[in-house]
């Protein structure tokens, strides 16, 4: 039999995501933002899920392609635009809309030969500093963008650094909106962060969001707010059984480096996952799973391939218990991703794009 270990994608929850973000945003058009492989769940696995959106947004030519593959006939959006000159014949053949950010990439629009002029969003830096025109440069930037034959409407975009935290999106939001004041075209401004956080500035809801973290499930500023706390649900659930039970006495250790010593008798569950599975080897002893269906704590470190689990609390579960690393369990207790991650050190959104190739993946 197959290692008993699996990832399960679930269409109904990337659906109630979806409607969730648009309720919280009821005038905006809605971006579903597929990038880095739909966030590690799979392009085609979530396709059904979200092709109640009005576009998808991604990095890659070539997950566009994939896109379009699926049958998707509506906008496509590359938010890092073209990265050399040849990326413009496909976005032509594609008619994939695609981010200005740099000279460079003006430059590369005033050469290219196309019949059908290009819809491009221009994005300021309003203080994320990563892509973008300056505040300052922005008219100009317009102006010589609109004069270019090759293009035909241009959009406005920028991102904000903080939607999810203290600071918030004021100060960006003043600069995007003097630089902009007057100039036509559709904009797009929200996050997840913002769009759920600050879903009453009208300013923000603008004619487009980019969700994409709040689509999958997991929350845009946990700890403040957990995933439920927002009407999310887990777009992955990461499951795997016990393959063995060890019964430990007072001073025997589990795994590697002995960094977990029982202080009493207890019985330790054996899980077929581990780090090559995507499952952080960072993860301490007490990061939280649930066995059969009811919150448990991991113990010891984490290998390649098995991770250990306490099951003194669980006494009828053995060899052959399902034990839920995130996500949701076959009776209904969900373990939100962001509790794994914050245990790690990191963020939901890694946990998501670190499922390893050799764990199998059903859809349902």
């Amino acid at each position: 039999m197959p290692r008993p270990i699996q990832a399960t994608i679930h269409t109904a929850a990337l659906r109630h995501n979806l409607a969730r973000v648009r309720e919280a945003t009821p005038d905006a058009q809605v971006w579903a933002v597929v990038k880095a492989n739909a966030y590690g769940h799979g392009i085609e696995r979530v396709f059904e899920g979200l092709r109640g959106a009005d576009g998808f947004a991604l990095l890659d030519l070539a997950e566009a392609e994939r896109v379009r593959t699926l049958g998707w006939r509506g906008p496509i959006l590359l938010l890092e635009g073209a990265f050399e000159a040849r990326d413009l014949e496909l976005c032509s053949r594609l008619h994939l809309w695609h981010t200005v950010h740099c000279d460079e990439q003006i430059e590369m629009l005033a050469l290219h030969k196309t019949n059908e002029p290009h819809r491009v969003f221009l994005k300021m830096n309003s203080g994320m500093n990563r892509l973008g025109f300056s505040p300052q440069r922005f008219r100009s930037v317009w102006t010589r963008l609109n004069a270019l034959p090759q293009v035909d409407e241009i959009s406005l975009m920028t991102h904000f650094s903080d939607a999810d935290g203290p600071k918030g999106i004021a100060e960006q939001m003043a600069r995007f909106e003097e630089a902009t004041r007057d100039l036509p075209g559709e904009r797009t401004l929200s996050n997840s962060a913002a769009g759920l956080r600050h879903a009453q500035d009208a300013a923000v809801k603008a004619d487009w969001i980019r969700p994409g973290i709040a689509l999958y499930g997991s929350s845009p500023d946990f700890p403040e707010r957990s995933a439920a706390q927002w009407g999310l649900q887990p777009a992955m659930s990461l499951n795997a059984q016990i393959i063995a039970v060890q019964q430990l006495q007072a001073g025997d250790s589990v795994g590697y480096g002995s960094s977990f010593v029982a202080e009493q008798a207890l019985r330790i569950g054996v899980v077929a996952c581990g780090y090559a599975d995507g499952y952080p080897r960072i993860c301490p002893t007490g990061t939280p799973v649930l066995v059969d269906g009811a919150r448990g704590r991991t113990v010891g470190r984490v290998s390649m391939d098995m991770l250990t689990v306490d099951l003194s609390p669980f006494p009828d579960a053995g060899v052959g218990s399902t034990v839920t690393l995130w996500g949701q369990a076959a009776n209904g207790a969900v373990l939100g991703i962001d509790e794994v991650a914050q245990a790690a050190g990191t963020v939901g959104y890694e946990l998501m794009c670190a499922l390893a190739q050799r764990v199998p993946v059903m859809v349902v």
